[in-house]
């Protein structure tokens, strides 16, 4: 008697058996990954550092050097590379195939944790971001108007168009490039600030005394509570030239004595020697405006 007399005397459990692995094999395939190439994990850190005003000689020595000596101390690290541009420092740390990039982050967030100390006073806060595959662009969006000049095209590109591409379904990032940033620009002059003897860091420090915002608390009665806050910040052109930065007895020297302050974009870095501007360095480089993800 063979295996096989069974299913021919039983023609039932025969086609149940049959039936059945037809419905494992359905069930298998249905399961079984279907990929051109094999599975890999290719990490990049982006470690990007903000130094309003500081020139790149400035950003590669302060700046990038230590925190590049640090990351490059991490496991798995395939290559560095880095750029130091007028107040900003990016380094890119491209891992190893296959490396951890869960590991890779926090190892390169200990390493910038511990030379912190070893940037300037004024730098601020270097960014850690963690990206997979290339680290570039799939697609550019250019804009341009006719009635709304850079900077409000800028600011309508940040608040409107750029959640709505981001919103879109497997975008990861959006990003606007070479738009010029609406702030309120302060363009020192050399020769009055020397005449009246004032620095540039004193003009900070007054700048950064006259924008604070803060809580003190509460007034509470019996039957009413009033809020108490603190709001010292400038809020138009005709405000920030008549701030005092220095007092000496009865002399008097206002913002607008030493410097020329206006609200909009940037004017060319030749025709003014000195400038107080927003933490992007973009917008201190005019450039087309565009998006992309």
């Amino acid at each position: 008697m063979k295996f096989t007399d069974l299913f021919v005397r039983r023609p039932v459990l025969a086609l149940v058996v049959s039936t059945l692995i037809l419905l494992l094999g359905a069930r298998a395939l249905g399961d079984l990954p279907v990929r051109q190439y094999p599975l890999t994990e290719s990490t990049t850190l982006t470690i990007t550092t903000q130094y309003p005003g500081a020139s790149p000689e400035l950003m590669q020595g302060f700046v990038t050097q230590p925190i590049a000596q640090a990351v490059a101390t991490i496991e798995n690290v395939d290559y560095l590379s880095s750029s130091s541009t007028l107040g900003r420092s990016v380094i890119s740390v491209r891992m190893k195939l296959n490396a951890d990039a869960n590991q890779a982050l926090t190892q390169a967030m200990a390493q910038v944790s511990q030379v912190k100390y070893r940037l300037p006073a004024e730098a601020f806060d270097p960014v850690i971001l963690k990206s997979s595959g290339e680290a570039t662009a799939v697609a550019y969006v250019g804009f341009s108007s006719k009635t709304m000049p850079m900077p409000a095209l800028t600011d309508y590109l940040s608040r409107v168009v750029q959640p709505q591409f981001a919103s879109i379904t497997g975008v990861s990032g959006v990003e606007v490039s070479g738009g010029q940033t609406l702030a309120m620009r302060v363009w020192l002059d050399p020769n009055r600030m020397a005449a009246r003897g004032i620095s540039a860091g004193e003009l900070a420090d007054a700048l950064r005394q006259n924008n604070v915002q803060a809580a003190p608390g509460q007034v509470k009665g019996l039957y009413v509570v009033s809020n108490i806050r603190v709001n010292t910040d400038l809020v138009n052109v005709a405000e920030f030239r008549d701030m005092v930065v220095k007092r000496e007895g009865d002399a008097i020297v206002r913002l607008g004595d030493v410097a020329t302050v206006e609200l909009g974009r940037p004017a060319p870095t030749a025709a003014r020697p000195w400038t107080a501007c927003p933490p992007s360095t973009s917008a201190c480089r005019p450039r087309p405006t565009a998006i992309r993800w």
